[in-house]
């Protein structure tokens, strides 16, 4: 692994929890693969709302697969776009409302 987190082989190391752990991998994965298949929501939306979702959580490695997950299910590079500025306003709106918090400890 090289010394860069976020290096595209750095997932290469959740083998080893695979290989400890294996049925645990196993239910995360079915469980990922069942909430995507179309349902009241279309596998493309729940793609959409996977690209926003992964923006607040800032995995890269979300970010990069949920894209292309969302381009194999038909979504535009227009609505990739608008799906991570929902992701950016969830994000800046969670930073605005905390700012309660400072603006109380004034007091």
């Amino acid at each position: 692994m090289s010394d860069h987190y976020y290096d595209k082989g750095g997932l290469k190391s959740v083998g080893k929890l695979v290989e400890l752990k294996k049925d645990l991998a196993t239910s995360l994965m079915t469980f990922d693969k069942k909430v995507f298949e179309e349902g009241a929501l279309s596998t493309k939306v729940k793609e959409l709302i996977a690209i926003g979702a992964a923006q607040i959580t800032r995995c890269p490695y979300c970010i990069d697969g949920h894209v292309q997950r969302a381009k194999k299910a038909g979504a535009t590079d227009e609505e990739i776009a608008e799906a991570v500025f929902v992701g950016i306003t969830m994000n800046s709106g969670a930073s605005f409302a905390h700012s309660a918090i400072a603006m109380d400890a004034l007091k």
